[in-house]
Formats: C-alpha cells, structure tokens, sequence
C-alpha cells in the first residue's frame, strides 16, 4: 500500500483486524476454553479453582490467564490476598454462547452433545439457559411480552414483570436484548436484563437452586409447578 494513501480509515479498518486475530488467538486454546467455560457460570474463581477445573498445573493457569487478562475476556478482582477471576462481561458470554453452537454445528440432523441435565437447565453467565428457559421464551413472545425481534419487553411485558415481583435494573448499561441464541437447543432464551432478573427472581422464589461452582441448575419440585403454572413448561421431556 502507498503510505501516502494510507488513511485514517485504512488505519481503523487494520487496527480492528489485529485485535480481532488476537482475541482469536486468546481463546484459541484447549485449557484456556476450558477456563472460560467454567467462568460462564457467572460467579468469580479463583486460579487454583479454575487450574483444577482445567486439570492444568498452576504455573499454566497463571500464563493463560494473563493472556486472557491481556486481551479483556476476563477481568480480576482482589480481595485480601486472594484474586479472583470472572468473565469481563456477559457479551463475553453471548460471545462463548454463541462459539458453542458454531462448533457444535452438525452436518446433517441436529443430535446435540449437550449432558441431559444441562440441557433441561443450566446457566448461561447471569441468566437461566436450556429447554426451561427456552420455554419461557416462547412463552413470553407468545404472550407479547418480547417485541418480535426479541429486542426488548414490550410494555404489557413489563406490566407482567412488575405484577410478578421482578425487578429489572432501569439504569443498566447493557444491550436490553432479550433473546439469547441457546447453543444446546439452538432457540432463543431470555437474556439481557431481562434474563438477569428472572435468574435472580426465580432463585428468591426457590423454583430452582444453582449447583455451586457449576452451570448445572437443579428446579425444584415448586419450581416445576410454577414454571408450568406461570408459562406453561411442560416438563415431560
């Protein structure tokens, strides 16, 4: 290229491509999948934690997460003298998400990999994931209570939230979308804001319990009849 053509947009257009190859580079590797995955349950992790999780030795843990430190996947957190790690965000997580079903993409009939008891319910970062949660999804946009775009609640859906008890962070920062691509079923889930106060709604409630340091959700006996009651989960699968 002639320097003397070079401009400011060539110049953004390069700088894009460069971070784009190292955020390639940063997830392009085994262990460091394999921390990121774990880190998708939401909560902070410790390195001894997540080199266990890993079953990678702890000097090796320390190199993968400065790399992904390095390139803003994860952020760190201290506390005393320990530090934790989390996912830098939940587009971080929409991100994995949506890596995941790529990956998993079959040639011809879809027969998905997925363990069966992640597959009703797990956590995808800070919202309910799975056959409950896409459910719930189809119910909510059924109901009109999603614009059909999945792009936000509608007001009648906020009306419904509000009578429920759900409380949604009005100042929030993040994209309001609500669908959220689940990789294992490959439909939308309820995501964003949306799907963060439903989670932590649905934990008040007791309709289900997080397994500790795990994706994995357990719905509770209550939690079956009031999803089925509430948005008519049929849980006979």
């Amino acid at each position: 290229m002639n320097l003397s053509t070079f401009t400011k947009a060539d110049d953004d257009a390069w700088q894009l491509e460069k971070s784009l190859s190292a955020v390639a580079s940063a997830i392009a590797d085994p262990s460091r999948v394999s921390i990121l995955c774990a880190l998708m349950d939401g909560r902070a992790w410790t390195a001894t934690e997540l080199s266990s999780s890993a079953n990678i030795a702890a000097s090796t843990a320390s190199a993968h997460l400065s790399k992904l430190l390095q390139n803003e996947l994860i952020t760190c957190l201290s506390q005393g003298r320990y530090r934790y790690y989390r996912l830098a965000g939940s587009h971080i997580a929409h991100l994995l998400e949506t890596l995941m079903g790529v990956s998993m993409k079959p040639s011809r009939l879809p027969v998905t990999r997925t363990p069966a008891h992640l597959r009703v319910a797990r956590t995808c970062y800070d919202h309910l994931a799975g056959k409950v949660a896409v459910r719930i999804y189809d119910f909510m946009l059924e109901e009109g209570w999603i614009e059909p775009d999945g792009s936000k609640l509608t007001p009648a859906g906020k009306l419904h939230f509000q009578n429920m008890g759900v409380i949604t962070n009005p100042h929030t920062r993040r994209k309001s979308r609500c669908a959220c691509l689940d990789w294992s079923e490959r439909r939308f889930h309820v995501g964003g804001d949306a799907g963060a106060a439903l989670l932590i709604f649905f934990e008040q409630k007791e309709w289900l319990s997080r397994v500790p340091g795990y994706r994995e959700v357990i719905i509770t006996e209550a939690g079956k009849k009031a999803f089925s009651h509430v948005f008519r989960v049929d849980f006979d699968w």
